[in-house]
C-alpha cells in the first residue's frame, strides 16, 4: 500500500515526538518516502540529524531558508507528496491549523497545501479536554483533517487521561486508510458501538449485553472503503479498529456529546445500544445493604441520540442508519423506529436469547428504508459489516 507514496511529516514538540522516528523507520521499511518537517519546539526533543539518517532526506526547519527556498519553495513542498501527517499534533499547532495561521515553516505549509492532512494528537489530558482544543479539532473536522487517537493512558506529566499519541502501527494503518482507493474516500462517517454504563453508584451501574463487535466490524468496513471514520464506543467487550479515530465514553449523555463533537459527517451509522434511562440520584458513594430496605432509584430518560441527529435542520448527515435489537414483530417494531426518530435507515435484527446473536459472531439482519424491508441471510457479522458498507458507498455516490 505505501510503497512509492510520498508522505511529508511534520514533528511537533512534545515528549511523543520520539515516536516520530520510528515511524519514519516503519514507513520507509513499507517503501514509502518520508521527507521531514521539524518545528523549532520539534528540535526541542529529536535532531534533525536522526531524522536525516532514519529518512535518508533533508530535513526542512527554517521558513525564511534562502537555500531551502532555492531548492524547493514551500508551496512546492506542501505540494509535492502524496498524504501530510502531522505527528505529533501538539495543542499549539492544532490551534494553528484552525486559526489558518502561517507563522513558520510547519504551520505554512498545512496552510498552503492541497493533499490530504492527517494529524495524531499528543498533549495533556487536560489541554485536550480544554474547551479551546475541542473547539479547534471540531474545526479541523469539519475542514475535513483526518485524525488518528489520542490514546488513553499514563502521561509523560505522571497524569492519566486521553492525550497521548496513537502508537506507530495504529498511524500507519491510518496513513493506509487515508491513501488508500476506495468509493468512499473523502468521506467522513461516524459510528457508534458497545452499550452505554449508567452509573448506580461508583460500582455499579445499568448497562446491556451489547458486545461492540457488530458497529466494530462496520467501522472496519467502512475504513476498508476509504472512509474516514470517527468512531465514538461504550465500554465494549471487543477492541476498537486501529485505522479510525477513537472516541471512548461511558454513558449515553457522554456519547450524544461526541457525537456532537465529531463535527459534519456525510453518513452516521448508530449500531450503540444505547441505555434508554440513567439514574437520576445515582450514588456518589457506594450503596450498602443494611438491612433497611431496597434502595430507591429513580429512572430519567436519555437523551435519543438517533433522533437528535435525524431531525437536525442543520448539518444533518446524508444517510443516517439506526439500528433496534428487537425481541418480538421485528419488522414492525423496526418499521415503526425508522418512522418515529425520522433516520433514512434502520438495521433491525432479533436478539432473542435463542438466536444466539447478542454478543455472538454471526447476526441475521432486515434493512429498512423507505422502500420497504430486506432481509439479509444469516452471516458474520464482519460480512453484515462489508455489505452494509457497500450499500453506503452506493447511497453516498
Amino acid at each position: 500500500m505505501l510503497a512509492n507514496k510520498h508522505i511529508l511529516l511534520i514533528v511537533g514538540g512534545g515528549i511523543a515526538a520520539f515516536k516520530s522516528l520510528d515511524l519514519v523507520r516503519r514507513l520507509r521499511e513499507q517503501g514509502a518516502r518520508v521527507t521531514p518537517v521539524l518545528t523549532k519546539a520539534g528540535a526541542e526533543f529529536v535532531t534533525p540529524l536522526s531524522l536525516s539518517a532514519l529518512s535518508a532526506s533533508k530535513v526542512y526547519q527554517d521558513l525564511f531558508n534562502l537555500t531551502d527556498e532555492a531548492e524547493m519553495g514551500h508551496i512546492e513542498l506542501s505540494r509535492a507528496a502524496d498524504l501530510i501527517v502531522v505527528a505529533p499534533a501538539t495543542a499549539d499547532v492544532m490551534a494553528k491549523m484552525a486559526g489558518g495561521h502561517a507563522n513558520d515553516l510547519a504551520s505554512t505549509l498545512l496552510l498552503a497545501t492541497d493533499k490530504r492532512v492527517l494529524i495524531a494528537p499528543s498533549m495533556n489530558v487536560r489541554m485536550w479536554e480544554h474547551p479551546a482544543t475541542q473547539r479547534n479539532l471540531a474545526t479541523l473536522r469539519n475542514d475535513g483533517i483526518l485524525v488518528i487517537g489520542p490514546n488513553e493512558g499514563d502521561m509523560a506529566c505522571g497524569e492519566y487521561g486521553p492525550g497521548r499519541m496513537a502508537e506507530v502501527p495504529e498511524i500507519i494503518a491510518a496513513i493506509d486508510g487515508a491513501l488508500a482507493d476506495g468509493p468512499l474516500k473523502g468521506k467522513h462517517v461516524l459510528v457508534t458501538s458497545g452499550p452505554t454504563h449508567e452509573p448506580i453508584d461508583p460500582v455499579r451501574y445499568i448497562a446491556n449485553r451489547s458486545s461492540g463487535a457488530q458497529g466494530t466490524a462496520i467501522a472496519k468496513a467502512l475504513a476498508a472503503l476509504g472512509a474516514d471514520v470517527t468512531f465514538v464506543t461504550g465500554p465494549a467487550d471487543v477492541p476498537p479498529p486501529m485505522d479510525v479515530t477513537v472516541v471512548k465514553v461511558q454513558t449515553a449523555a457522554e456519547m450524544l456529546k461526541a457525537v456532537k463533537a465529531a463535527g459534519n459527517v456525510d453518513a452516521a451509522v448508530f449500531a450503540a445500544a444505547v441505555a434508554d434511562w440513567h439514574v437520576a440520584n445515582a450514588g456518589d458513594s457506594k450503596i450498602k445493604k443494611d438491612g433497611s430496605g431496597l434502595p430507591k432509584l429513580e429512572f430519567a430518560e436519555n437523551p435519543d441520540i438517533l433522533a437528535t441527529v435525524s431531525q437536525m435542520t442543520k448539518g444533518r448527515p446524508k444517510l443516517v442508519v439506526g439500528f433496534a435489537a428487537e425481541t418480538d414483530d421485528v419488522i414492525a417494531n423496526a418499521t415503526a423506529k425508522r418512522k418515529r426518530k425520522q433516520c433514512d435507515w434502520i438495521v433491525a435484527n432479533d436478539v432473542s436469547p435463542e438466536t444466539g446473536i447478542m454478543g455472538g459472531s454471526e447476526n441475521a439482519v432486515t434493512l429498512i428504508s423507505a422502500d420497504g424491508a430486506e432481509s439479509w441471510p444469516r452471516m458474520s457479522k464482519d460480512a453484515v459489516a462489508a455489505t452494509l458498507a457497500d450499500r453506503i458507498a452506493e447511497a453516498l455516490a
